[in-house]
């Protein structure tokens, strides 16, 4: 079991690791806001694909590196693979056509997975009494990055094209490497476990943890919510009666992101009460925001949606969190990739299934009914967990 000396994690580090999966993470979401310039760019091309590949890349990644983090030291690791997503977001400034860019936002998305290294990092180095609050701090860096990314890549896009984005993703992701170098502590040693040992034990924790399982469930749903939303927004914008370019898709993100609130809200409920009503709440939110989408769809109602919907999905998230990491400290990267995967697979999926429709015609009101379903789904999964379940829950 790994326990890091206490005294080595401070405010200033924790702080440090939420700028760090800010930085990183936001790399996985650049595309949505600028999705129709880059169409506009290949219109041949297979630019549709971009957001499910960069996100079904960072479920890959989730698979294929974060067990390392039961394997090797964090600290190392971390800075290794800031160092591979740099050269992955250069690939993908210069990628020439449609199918290498497609190829480069898997590759991005795949190495962007290292944020899934900081935040078991920041559980494990945080005392058992601070540990949601903890991770609520760096999931709040971890979600600013989601949200303040479409921004970010909205007026760069509209200023300087969707190239400029990714190239100047490269510095910051290279000085996130930097910071990382200079504040992390290195792991203290841990019982030996073989990279195949680590890979292998995944399916034993799905099997045997059925809270885990659960929390996966109801947060890959709510994440689909999520991504129907931002993935379907530029291209739902563009048309009347709004006829706005990426600049103004990219803005809301400031309006989502006053949802950050929830991160360190969440996790100090939940290491006072018990996460489970923040579970509850966080997705009977999404269900209220994608029902305003639906019956409001006015700019104002757009904008009390992203405002309900993003402060409900990150409540869940922190709780969901907490809980999942209270299973196995000693194997807290593992359960960290099985509940990522999960979940960054249902965004995925979603994703994939609302271009489906957007591209079938089915129009902003068939979108809803797909966001308003998945998160009615994972808010029915929640609801009716097992009474062993609620002891954790």
């Amino acid at each position: 079991m790994n326990h890091a000396p206490r005294q080595a994690i401070g405010n200033a580090v924790l702080f440090s690791m939420a700028a760090a999966c800010a930085v990183t993470v936001a790399n996985i979401y650049y595309n949505q806001p600028m999705l129709g310039v880059m169409q506009r760019a290949f219109p041949n091309g297979s630019t549709g694909l971009i957001p499910t590949a960069t996100q079904l890349g960072y479920a890959i990644g989730l698979v294929a590196t974060v067990p390392l983090g039961d394997v090797m030291d964090r600290r190392m690791l971390i800075i290794g693979q800031l160092l591979v997503l740099s050269l992955a977001l250069a690939g993908l400034a210069a990628a020439p056509n449609a199918k290498l860019l497609v190829a480069a936002s898997l590759a991005v998305g795949c190495a962007a997975a290292v944020a899934q290294q900081i935040v078991p990092f920041a559980a494990s180095l945080a005392a058992p009494e601070r540990r949601g609050a903890a991770v609520g701090i760096v999931m709040g860096g971890l979600l600013c990055g989601i949200l303040l990314s479409r921004t970010l890549a909205g007026v760069v896009a509209a200023s300087l094209g969707w190239r400029a984005m990714f190239w100047l993703a490269v510095p910051m992701t290279l000085a996130a490497a930097a910071t990382m170098a200079r504040t992390l502590p290195h792991d203290l040693p841990r019982p030996p476990v073989r990279y195949g040992q680590a890979m292998a034990s995944l399916i034993k924790l799905w099997r045997g943890e059925e809270i885990l399982r659960r929390a996966t469930y109801v947060q890959s749903g709510l994440f689909a919510a999520f991504s129907v939303f931002w993935t379907i927004l530029a291209l739902h914008l563009e048309q009347p009666p709004f006829q706005v370019g990426p600049e103004i898709a990219g803005a809301f993100g400031v309006l989502g992101a006053s949802g950050i609130v929830a991160a360190p809200i969440a996790g100090r409920l939940a290491d006072r009460r018990g996460p489970r009503m923040a579970i509850l709440f966080g997705a009977a939110l999404a269900c209220a925001a994608w029902l305003v989408f639906g019956l409001w769809t006015s700019l104002p109602g757009l904008v009390l949606g992203v405002l309900l919907l993003d402060f409900g999905v990150q409540s869940a998230l922190i709780s969901n969190q907490h809980v999942i990491y209270a299973l196995a400290p000693e194997a807290r990267s593992r359960i960290n990739t099985v509940f990522m995967t999960g979940m960054f697979l249902g965004g995925g999926i979603g994703s994939a299934i609302a271009m489906l429709i957007w591209r079938a015609g089915g129009g902003w009101g068939a979108v809803s009914l797909l966001g308003f379903g998945v998160a009615a789904l994972s808010l029915a999964i929640a609801f009716f967990g097992r009474r062993k379940e609620a002891v954790l829950f």
